[in-house]
């Protein structure tokens, strides 16, 4: 796992850039980290800081580059924009236009693709051959460490947490949270979450493989990453149990959530509070709110139904 050291000088580059987000009690001994507080609404610009603030100088200046569904291209688009440098994004062309349009706002050019050209442009390291300084959205530990600073946060908000919950999609922001927190406390357990709708991580430590043919039917977009093997052994050691919430209670939680707590998340952002169900009360536990960009008439159909 991440050491502590790394996670905290990561966590003070970013210091002058960002605001810890609070934790909301929801009762019973459950709290939501509210991640989607962050300024472009999801836990991304964390590791983006974290790993454009770690460039030298001149390869920054260059720009930075990534791939993304949507929330680590608006996070890239925002650090680039606030460190003054260019920025271009490889996205999904089933991105949602909330998010094409959170990168435009911030400066960054996006550049829609299908998603295998995406993945293929990935698989063959298509980076080496650009100009900018490639940040992967997951599979890189000093953005890793950057998402670990939440980790930080939690155990100094909540000093007697045991259970922390987060959504997967790459990996790196459970990764970083539970180096963060198992380092600290190392009892506690860090608890991993997808959909039905996009089940990569438990088939995957179930059968050794990741599942073949593997297409993402889930409102949770945030979570559609590709199984990545360098982030394999990684999560073996950070997530301690495997939740998945079925599609239609992913799609209930987003306004049962709102009606409970006054928080709006995304599909990504509300899987842990979904899969709280599934845990038994008792230990303080934590369920990182991971993002909040939800487009509005998705949005609707939720409310509506």
């Amino acid at each position: 796992m991440l050491a502590l050291e790394v996670i905290r000088s990561a966590a003070e580059r970013m210091r002058p850039h960002l605001e810890t987000t609070p934790l909301l009690p929801l009762g019973s001994g459950r709290w939501l980290k509210l991640e989607l507080l962050q300024p472009t609404g999801s836990f991304k610009v964390r590791g983006f800081f974290a790993a454009a603030l770690a460039l030298p100088p001149e390869r920054l200046s260059r720009g930075l580059l990534t791939v993304s569904a949507g929330n680590a291209a608006m996070a890239c688009a925002y650090v680039a924009h606030r460190l003054g440098v260019p920025c271009r994004v490889l996205m999904f062309d089933t991105a949602p236009p909330l998010k094409v349009e959170g990168v435009q706002r911030w400066g960054g050019r996006p550049l829609q693709l299908p998603r295998q050209q995406v993945l293929d442009w990935l698989a063959r390291r298509g980076w080496e051959a650009e100009p900018e300084a490639f940040i992967h959205p997951f599979a890189d530990p000093v953005l890793e460490a950057g998402h670990g600073s939440a980790g930080l946060e939690i155990a100094s908000q909540l000093p007697e947490v045991e259970r922390v919950v987060v959504a997967v999609g790459g990996g790196g922001l459970v990764h970083g949270i539970g180096s963060a927190v198992k380092g600290l406390k190392p009892g506690v357990q860090v608890v991993g979450v997808q959909s039905d709708g996009y089940e990569l991580w438990r088939p995957t430590f179930e059968s050794g493989a990741p599942p073949a043919g593997l297409v993402p039917h889930t409102i949770a977009d945030g979570t559609s990453a590709p199984y990545d093997a360098t982030m394999h052994e990684r999560l073996r050691e950070s997530v301690d149990l495997w939740l998945t919430v079925p599609e239609p209670r992913l799609r209930a939680a987003i306004p049962e959530l709102a009606a409970l707590a006054k928080v709006v998340a995304e599909g990504a952002g509300a899987l842990s509070f979904a899969a709280l169900e599934q845990l038994a009360p008792g230990p303080p536990t934590v369920a990182v709110i991971s993002g909040g960009n939800l487009d509005r008439e998705l949005l609707g159909a939720l409310l509506a139904d």
